[in-house]
Parts: structure tokens; C-alpha cells; sequence
């Protein structure tokens, strides 16, 4: 007993030795490559959810072994790269991690060690391959039909569901890894892979889930900030009150449609992807109009006239008002109003039910709502 109580305690102290041997102001990469062949250096990226900057660089050796010695202010996503393969790493000071990856791999596989958050971001990026794979060979199937086949918009209507379905899959599996690794780093950067309007909900979920955490990196805080202020605008809350004029200059409430469902559609003559959406928003009027649906359109122009002309052009027979003021009216502003086309749906009570829904996402939400009993 004596033995082994002096075995432990020896243990503890070498393992206290080695924990106080890290430099706790900065962090180490030990790597190795194999395979690197005219590759002579390795870059070292320091990245963000919107910048990716090149911090330093050092010689590969002639056994592939490679070092960085950096500090950084906070935990932050780093990229290794080496010709055209981009690995990506999690590091804060104090740590000493251990890469290694075989350059001549194209999946670009590696291992890493000595940190947990760089372990976490890979597990995450195997899951994104799987369906970045799915998507690549999907493009590639269907460029390769549609050389020989005359009605390419037939062959849209095949592939368009099934790319859809699986950004659907991937985006469950991004909400699944997000949920489950809420104080992990990795949970973050998986978080920004998704479409914020779609999944704007959720992603204000989460922003209040992880506020406490990461206090010190500014992505994240700048990320949880701009989902406080789209909460009071998301799904679940009541629709702000707003008076804008129509094209005769007569003001229009929206609590004119008090009592009513509405769909408030913010869009501009301009607008290319808003003028392409039109006639699915018209065919959705037309087959709901008489069920409760009213539309009130909010224009992004300048000019009145190519405001009516576009109305007149694409038969939007509903009720409009602009500010005459692109992004800048108060109505845009009041909304958040950042990109065109953007909708909110609004039930009876004026509470928000769906937003930025269009194309088969808004045919489904309309055909739910209205073939209720």
C-alpha cells in the first residue's frame, strides 16, 4: 500500500511538473506532415466568422515536422494550410497541440491532440463533408445530364427537391451538434454555417443559450448581439406597429389588419429575386384571398412610378405602401430590414407565425394555415 500511495503521489507531481512547463501566456502547434512533396512551407490562418487573416509561416523540415508558437487573446479558430489542404484547429494559450496528416490524402483527414475544442471542430467538419460529398456529386450529376438533354427546367424540377432535402438534412445535423456542444467553441463556428434567415428562430435560441459563455471572444458577442435584436422580430412575438402611405399618399396602419392574417411582403421594382417571387406570392393570394389571406406589400423604391409599374406589371392586386426611402425608411428600419425579398407572417392576434418564407416553404405554411377546420 505504502508502494503505491508513493507511485501515485510521484505521478501527481510529474504531471503537476509538466502542466506548469506550459506556457500559459501562448499556445504550441507540434505538427507533421507526410507525403508534402514540393510543399516547402505551412501557413498558419487566425479566422472569424467573417475574416480569415494569415498570422505566420514556417519551413517544413525534411522529415515533415513542423512548429508554431503564437498567443492569442481568447480561444479562436485557426486554419493550417498546406498547398491546397486547409485544416482547421481551436486553440487558447496554455495548450501544446499535436497535428499530423498525410498531404497526399484528398479527404484531407488528421489527428490532432492536446485540445479538446480542435477535436470538437473536426468532429463537426466530418459531419459537414459528409453532405458538402452529397452535394458535389449531385452537381456533377446533374451537369452531366443536362449536356445532353434539351429541357434542362425538367431536370431542375428532379434535382431542386432533392439539393433542398439535403441542405434540410444538414441543417438538422449543424442544429443537432450545436445543441449538443452549447459550451463548446466548435458549436459556435457550426452555428454560423447556417442560413440565418431560415433558421433565425432557432439560432436566437441558441444566442440566448450561450450568452453567458465566450465572453472574451468578440464573434461570438457580436453574434449573440445581432440575435437580441432580431428576437423581438422573430417568430413568436408580436408584429410592431408601423404606419407607412400608400401610392396615393394615404396613410395605412397595420393594425388595419387587426382580426386578420397578413402577410407583410417587403420588396422593390428593383429587385430582381423579388420580381422572380412575385408570381408564386400571386398564385398564393389568388388561392387564399377568399380563405383570410391579405397581403400588404412594403416597396423598397424611390420612385413612384416604377413602383406602380411594377405592381401593374406583375398583377400584384393586393394593398401597398413604401417610404420612398430604399433601406433607410422607418418601416425598414422598424423591420430590420437588411435583404429583399423578407416577409413576415402574421396571425389574427398579430403575432409573427413564419418569416422569410417563400417559394414551397410559404405554398406549405399558407396551405396549413388555411386548411384548418
Amino acid at each position: 500500500m505504502k508502494n503505491s500511495y508513493k507511485i501515485y503521489t510521484a505521478a501527481l507531481l510529474v504531471a503537476a511538473a509538466l502542466s506548469s512547463c506550459k506556457d500559459k501566456n501562448g499556445f504550441k502547434i507540434e505538427g507533421e506532415v507526410s507525403n508534402f512533396g514540393k510543399a516547402k512551407k505551412i501557413y498558419l490562418l487566425a479566422a472569424d466568422t467573417s475574416t480569415v487573416t494569415m498570422v505566420d509561416s514556417t519551413q517544413i523540415g525534411a522529415d515533415g515536422k513542423f512548429e508554431f508558437k503564437r498567443s492569442t487573446p481568447y480561444a479562436n479558430l485557426f486554419k493550417l494550410r498546406a498547398n491546397d489542404a486547409i485544416f482547421d484547429l481551436i486553440a487558447q494559450n496554455g495548450e501544446e497541440i499535436k497535428f499530423k496528416t498525410d498531404l497526399a490524402d484528398s479527404a484531407h483527414a488528421y489527428e490532432v491532440s492536446g485540445s479538446e475544442e480542435s477535436q470538437k471542430i473536426q468532429e463537426f467538419n466530418k459531419v459537414s463533408n459528409i453532405y458538402s460529398d452529397k452535394n458535389t456529386k449531385l452537381v456533377a450529376d446533374y451537369q452531366s445530364k443536362a449536356a445532353a438533354h434539351a429541357n434542362q427546367d425538367s431536370l431542375l424540377k428532379i434535382y431542386t427537391p432533392i439539393f433542398q432535402t439535403n441542405l434540410s438534412d444538414y441543417s438538422k445535423a449543424v442544429l443537432k451538434f450545436i445543441n449538443d456542444n452549447k459550451t463548446s467553441l466548435a458549436g459556435f463556428y457550426a452555428a454560423t454555417s447556417l442560413d440565418a434567415m431560415r433558421y433565425e428562430a432557432e439560432l436566437v435560441k441558441y444566442a440566448d443559450d450561450i450568452s453567458g459563455n465566450f465572453k472574451d471572444n468578440p464573434s461570438v458577442q457580436k453574434f449573440v448581439k445581432q440575435m437580441m435584436l432580431a428576437k423581438p422580430l422573430s417568430v413568436g412575438h408580436k408584429a410592431p406597429e408601423f404606419t407607412a402611405n400608400d401610392i396615393n399618399g394615404k396613410p395605412v396602419k397595420l393594425s388595419d389588419f387587426k382580426g386578420k392574417y397578413v402577410l407583410i411582403d417587403f420588396w422593390a421594382s428593383w429587385c430582381a429575386p423579388c420580381r422572380a417571387e412575385n408570381p408564386n406570392v400571386v398564385k398564393m393570394y389568388s388561392l387564399y384571398h377568399d380563405k383570410g389571406l391579405n397581403i400588404l406589400g412594403v416597396s423598397l423604391d424611390t420612385d413612384k412610378k416604377d413602383w406602380q409599374k411594377a405592381i401593374d406589371a406583375d398583377k400584384l392586386t393586393w394593398q401597398h405602401v413604401s417610404d420612398l426611402k430604399r433601406f433607410e425608411g422607418a418601416t425598414e428600419s422598424l423591420y430590420h430590414i437588411e435583404a429583399i425579398p423578407s416577409n413576415f407572417f402574421i396571425d389574427p392576434q398579430g403575432v409573427i407565425v413564419a418569416k422569410n418564407v417563400t417559394g414551397l416553404d410559404l405554398e406549405e405554411i399558407l396551405k396549413k394555415t388555411f386548411s384548418k377546420p
